[in-house]
């Protein structure tokens, strides 16, 4: 089979009933279930949530995003042949594994196939919860540009590239553009401090002050429970995004959970110990692709400048990837994933196909 055929680039096509428009995101599309299939999976499943929660298929694509932009490679290979099965199957672990130590549970009821989770629906906490253990990335260029408080917090002079923190650092920014917040930026992912998060709790969708503290200390927790089993690996977690929201449980009680994804190189950038030991810098991440991607064109500034938008959707799609660009970054997505999982991970030969059989035999959710 051609290599294209393995990968699912285009999610948002696949024959699920649903009454409702289907949300296509930078990776994940979600298609929202009827009342009555929600109702009719959670008896049948046994989903622990309240009867009349409304639940989602979420599937996540092979697509690669970097900067805000697609990139696609040559002889219609628009995707990242085991992306998308890595990225599951490494949230799904976390997720998990929080839960089996205590800290809290997801919004992922049910995961019918690698590239399919069943969710409940949630409400968003609208805060990119950011962790940072090393200065490094954005951070890193702001503060060589003379930048010392990031979020409300104050960093020390005299760090340098990469070096540890002295302690884990939060920090948050918006997750979509929020309005009407004095003090907050009218943009995505713009950074706020926890002042900007209390003084403006509805806004942010928290429901009390004690959930702002309670966000934190999952934040922390979680970091945590991930860098710890990476370390046993020898790999060391540099920082990550969490994000969370609100479900009702089986009892009807409201609690904050983890949701969207965690710890994947998606969201977060993993260092190889032993190279890190040797003074080298070894990304188990999409670092490294955007690190390529910046070296690659002659202008890396069209990638770095948000004024240049225009420009950089225009360089992402007049410039198709080689195909070894592609499986390079497939090799990290796959290697770093089955070593978190500890398995072989599984490549589907025709995943859209896998689906909809999955769906309809053993759900009834496809719309014939």
């Amino acid at each position: 089979m051609n290599l294209s055929n393995k990968v699912l680039a285009v999610n948002d096509d696949l024959p699920i009933r649903t009454d409702k428009a289907v949300h296509s995101g930078k990776v994940r599309s979600v298609y929202w279930l009827t009342e009555q299939d929600s109702a009719r999976l959670i008896k049948e499943k046994g989903y622990d949530v309240p009867a009349d929660t409304p639940l989602a298929i979420m599937v996540i694509s092979d697509r690669i995003s970097a900067f805000d932009c697609i990139w696609q490679g040559e002889d219609g290979l628009n995707g990242v042949p085991g992306k998308g099965a890595a990225l599951n199957a490494i949230s799904s672990h976390w997720f998990k594994l929080f839960k089996e130590k205590g800290l809290a549970d997801s919004h992922i009821l049910d995961v019918p196939h690698p590239f399919v989770w069943i969710v409940q629906k949630a409400q968003p906490v609208m805060v990119e919860a950011i962790a940072r253990q090393y200065i490094t990335g954005s951070m890193w260029r702001a503060y060589t540009k003379g930048e010392r408080e990031f979020c409300g917090i104050t960093l020390p002079e005299g760090l340098e590239k990469d070096q540890k923190l002295p302690e884990l650092l939060i920090t948050p920014s918006t997750k979509g553009v929020l309005t009407g917040l004095e003090g907050v930026p009218e943009a995505d992912d713009v950074n706020v401090s926890r002042a900007d998060i209390e003084r403006h709790l509805e806004g942010f969708n928290f429901h009390s002050h004690s959930d702002i503290d309670l966000y934190e200390k999952l934040l922390k927790e979680g970091f945590a429970v991930i860098s710890d089993a990476l370390a046993e690996q020898d790999q060391i977690f540099i920082d990550t995004k969490f994000e969370f929201g609100y479900v009702n449980g089986a009892d009807g009680q409201e609690k904050l959970i983890y949701m969207d994804e965690v710890g994947t190189p998606d969201s977060s950038r993993i260092w190889d110990g032993a190279a890190h030991r040797d003074s080298q810098i070894i990304e188990k991440s999409k670092e490294g692709f955007r690190q390529w991607l910046l070296n690659n064109f002659p202008d890396p500034d069209i990638l770095l400048n948000k004024e240049r938008m225009d420009e950089r959707f225009a360089l992402a799609a007049d410039n198709k990837l080689p195909q070894s660009v592609m499986m390079d970054i497939s090799a990290t997505y796959v290697g770093i994933a089955e070593k978190i999982i500890g398995e072989k991970l599984t490549i589907s030969e025709n995943p859209k196909q896998e689906i909809i059989d999955i769906l309809r035999n053993e759900y009834q959710l496809i719309a014939d």
